[in-house]
């Protein structure tokens, strides 16, 4: 008798953009025209309309799952007959150099800090956590900068278990995209607030487990939700490109600047260092890295080649 098989169920369910966009229900839009701009990095397309149909959606799905967890907790502390401040709930925002990772967390955060109980809403980047680049070379590491062993892996699993533990305040090392490297003594304060954004290439990244049986914390472990921001390989070479031409007309003209130097290629020069750098450091990384932790994502974001999301998938409960 043959045996039947039954049919694989996804961990998803997935939406079109016009499903999805229906979901924002009597959502307010509380951003305007000038603000969506502010909030865009230099070569992404992200227009109102995006924000009314994909992150109105999501902040008010968000807003939601904050209100549970903070159910949750004071269900806990009627149990326990504790006293625990609240902790923040933590946000993961994951993907690709050049998919657009940056205008996601900032337009969460924005639209997040509006809703009507006015929630603090902190972000950080993982760039801060990179070791510095003088580290970086004496590993011969500078060619990995962005790879996994490119962090300060204990620091920012000490960062995050304090904002977790409701230390405060917590500080985060900053990281400037001028001189590409973290600035030494210089910090930003983070104190507590009802929501943490976190941003960065490899923050759903995990490790083998240890043999001896020990737990081994990972970034992922202290997200409430994560979000990976997807797109096709050759996709996010060409906006990696179309980005490097726009900074060496801008960033890249500072005399501070630690790619200055690109400033003075041709367009073809440019084009081809582009690419080189893609296909050598940044593809090598989405492959071995970034793109087998798509499914540990909560939300995934699917971009088309216009930056717009044309399909959302949702974990299922």
């Amino acid at each position: 008798m043959e045996q039947r098989t039954e049919p694989e169920v996804s961990p998803y369910r997935v939406f079109s953009r016009t499903e999805w966009a229906a979901l924002r229900a009597d959502t307010p839009m509380t951003l305007g025209p000038e603000e969506v701009a502010t909030l865009r990095s230099v070569h992404d397309r992200l227009d109102m309309k995006e924000v009314e149909e994909i992150y109105l959606p999501l902040s008010r799905l968000l807003s939601m799952y904050v209100a549970a967890s903070q159910r949750l907790f004071r269900v806990q502390q009627s149990f326990l007959g504790t006293e625990d401040s609240k902790v923040p709930y933590i946000v993961g925002v994951a993907g690709s150099v050049a998919v657009g990772k940056s205008t996601t967390a900032r337009v969460l955060q924005a639209l997040l800090a509006r809703w009507p109980n006015t929630p603090k809403v902190d972000l950080v980047t993982t760039d801060g956590f990179l070791l510095p680049n003088a580290v970086l070379e004496r590993e011969g590491l500078m060619e990995k900068k962005g790879f996994p062993e490119s962090y300060d892996l204990p620091e920012l699993l000490r960062f995050l278990s304090g904002i977790k533990a409701g230390r405060r305040p917590m500080r985060a090392p900053v990281y400037s995209h001028i001189v590409y490297d973290v600035v030494p003594h210089e910090w930003i304060e983070i104190d507590r607030p009802d929501i943490l954004i976190v941003e960065g290439l490899n923050v759903l990244q995990t490790g083998r487990p240890p043999k001896d049986g020990k737990a081994v914390p990972f970034v992922s472990d202290f997200f409430d939700f994560s979000v990976y921001i997807d797109a096709a390989e050759n996709v996010l070479e060409r906006w990696y490109v179309e980005r490097f031409l726009a900074l060496r007309l801008t960033a890249f003209r500072d005399p501070m600047s630690y790619f200055h130097r690109y400033s003075r290629l041709s367009d073809s020069e440019a084009v081809t260092t582009a690419q080189g750098i893609w296909s050598r450091i940044n593809l090598v990384n989405l492959r071995e890295n970034i793109l087998p932790t798509r499914q540990r994502a909560d939300l995934i974001l699917t971009k088309n080649e216009g930056h717009l999301i044309d399909e959302v998938a949702l974990r299922r409960l």
